[in-house]
């Protein structure tokens, strides 16, 4: 079976723009599209996680405009990212997916699931907060300590940034790496720097946005099926941004896992996968 590590690079062209996608996995009903954090490409998933889900259902991994192997320039507003979506799945042939947002992914799937709601059956937002959310105006200074540490290899931040720093979660951030550096052939390049300030911008007005309210007024608008999830203490996207998603959205549900932080959904990959498949399987409530 094709596997996260031995998925070949495919293209399609849409509006101009060359998207890098991957798609294997069990061809059963809606394709799952995950949409990855900060500058990620295709390569920064974890395979544990990513052939879980692909043993049971089908799963789309992209590179949106600009990064990675994908062509354009990386836009620097949310709603835009969300329009480069919906142009990549309808540019597929595709109807409608489930969608997977992890970090600024899932702020994307917000605004595509509210600008293009037909485009998503069931929506899962992890680590991620709504526009104007609860710390989320600046970086954290941890985050930015982390990050300029780690200088050309931001990779490297991932252990301190994504899981618990207990022993469990020191444990689970050396596995987690280890596979992240199982693939070895048709492998992405690295985020560029236009990449890099353009979801940097993007992240900025986000998090400043005066609209919170107002926002949080579009959400309750939101009718897919929604599982919101997160770690108990995420440095990155505070938790708590995690309970007001969930208040705000009609139809969601929420988890948020022990001893784990913004890459809980890492951290307890297999668990993970059992939540999200028992989410997407099940008929709507």
């Amino acid at each position: 079976m094709t596997t996260h590590n031995t998925a070949r690079n495919q293209f399609v062209e849409v509006n101009g723009v060359r998207y890098a996608y991957r798609r294997f996995g069990k061809h059963n009903g809606t394709p799952l599209l995950l949409l990855p954090h900060f500058i990620a490409t295709m390569d920064w998933w974890d395979p544990l996680l990513v052939d879980g889900l692909a043993e049971t259902r089908e799963v789309i991994l992209f590179d949106n405009r600009g990064v990675g192997l994908s062509s354009g320039e990386t836009p620097d507003r949310i709603a835009t990212m969300a329009a480069d979506v919906h142009a990549f799945i309808h540019g597929l042939g595709l109807a409608r997916v489930d969608v997977l947002g992890f970090s600024i992914g899932g702020m994307v799937a917000q605004e595509l699931a509210l600008l293009y709601p037909d485009d998503v059956r069931k929506l899962l937002l992890v680590g991620t907060g709504p526009r104007g959310g609860e710390g989320m105006q600046e970086p954290k200074p941890d985050v930015v300590k982390a990050l300029t540490e780690a200088g050309p290899d931001p990779k490297s931040a991932r252990p301190f940034l994504f899981f618990s720093q207990s022993e469990n979660g020191r444990t689970e951030a050396a596995r987690f790496t280890a596979r992240n550096a199982e693939r070895t052939v048709d492998l992405d390049p690295g985020a560029s720097m236009q990449t890099l300030q353009a979801q940097s911008e993007a992240l900025g007005e986000w998090g400043r946005a005066a609209s919170h309210t107002d926002y949080l007024a579009r959400l309750r608008t939101l009718l897919h099926p929604t599982l919101v999830a997160n770690g108990n203490d995420d440095i990155m996207v505070s938790t708590i941004n995690s309970y007001i998603l969930s208040q705000a959205i009609p139809k969601a549900e929420l988890i948020i896992y022990p001893d784990s932080g913004h890459g809980a959904l890492f951290q307890y990959a297999h668990l993970f996968v059992e939540h999200t498949n028992l989410f997407l399987d099940r008929a709507e409530i």
